[in-house]
């Protein structure tokens, strides 16, 4: 898996920012883009014992539960493009790292910015990292949207509340940087 950009043997942005904001141990948290990603591993390693990770390949997501064995039964996982999402639940925490920046169309954006307040309970938590302005323009031979902090906030003005943002340097297996910008938002009320 070290052979794709974002491979990450450790999500400390994200589990940093989980734990900072104190999301529960009960929390229902989805990740979205999640995939072969180690971020369930670490949040099953911390307690967590609600999640559901969404992804568009089948195969990320076999390899996953590959990965954690006997513990993949313990999260819900679900194949399906973010656009054709359709919720069975409510969440308490939504997590994107580089899935929002694919939506490029001003109407694959707004789809998403209203599944997200859909799909949230209020006073839910989410934390959404994209490419930077500064970053990489496209991503797995894809064209990206690149955000500000202020392109990023203005984006989700309607449903979330910024409380975090902040930018990163992703460092990737070929020896690159990527620079990220995160933030994390309080659904509003």
């Amino acid at each position: 898996m070290d052979e794709v950009s974002w491979y990450q043997p450790y999500p400390k942005v994200s589990i940093d920012e989980i734990l900072r904001l104190g999301i529960p141990k009960d929390a229902e948290i989805i990740d979205i883009g999640g995939g072969d990603s180690f971020l369930v591993d670490s949040l099953l390693e911390l307690g967590y014992t609600h999640i559901t990770v969404l992804d568009i390949s089948a195969t990320a997501i076999q390899k996953a539960k590959a990965r954690l064995a006997e513990k993949s039964e313990l999260v819900n996982w679900i194949v399906t493009d973010i656009t054709a999402f359709q919720p069975t639940k409510k969440y308490d925490f939504w997590h994107d790292r580089a899935v929002f920046h694919f939506l490029t169309s001003e109407e694959e954006q707004e789809q998403y910015v209203s599944l997200l307040r859909d799909a949230l309970h209020e006073d839910s938590n989410a934390l959404i990292g994209t490419f930077a302005i500064d970053g990489p323009t496209k991503c797995s031979g894809l064209t990206i949207q690149q955000y500000s902090e202020e392109s990023l906030t203005q984006r989700f003005s309607t449903v979330l509340e910024p409380i975090h943002c902040f930018e990163h340097l992703h460092h990737t297996p070929f020896n690159t940087t990527q620079n990220f910008q995160f933030c994390s938002f309080k659904r509003k009320v």
